[in-house]
């Protein structure tokens, strides 16, 4: 199993910018790759960004292209994911998870969760 923990999410102003870490303990060295999601209020689960663990190869929800950048720190099994040009709409709470299967888009593929940390962006 591995343990996830999120970490840099807050409150901010809408054009502005957070980077949020997924740090990663336990059986690491067993996924695929690791992904973000975020889910808001009355709202199903969303996926945002992917990365996967091998090459680094990203993938990214339209809704982010170009304002997000997910990225790995594989000596420190921790994953990043930048935020600009921040909007209301990108305020919820955001998770990391981790998948041993290629489909990195759906939530269901995903073993591992972490607690989550809010962003919440006002405008």
């Amino acid at each position: 199993q591995v343990q996830l923990v999120e970490s840099g999410g807050g409150l901010v102003q809408a054009g502005g910018s957070l980077r949020l870490s997924c740090a990663a303990s336990g059986r690491t060295f067993s996924w695929y790759a690791m992904g973000w999601f975020r889910q808001a209020p009355g709202k199903e689960r969303e996926w945002v960004a992917a990365i996967r663990w091998a090459d680094g190869s990203t993938y990214y929800a339209d809704s982010v292209k170009g304002r997000f950048a997910i990225s790995r720190d594989n000596a420190a099994n921790t994953v990043y994911l930048q935020m600009n040009t921040l909007e209301p709409e990108d305020t919820a709470v955001y998770y990391c998870a981790t998948t041993i299967t290629g489909r990195v888009t759906t939530p269901n593929e995903y073993e591992d969760w972490g607690q989550g940390t809010q962003v919440t962006v006002s405008s």
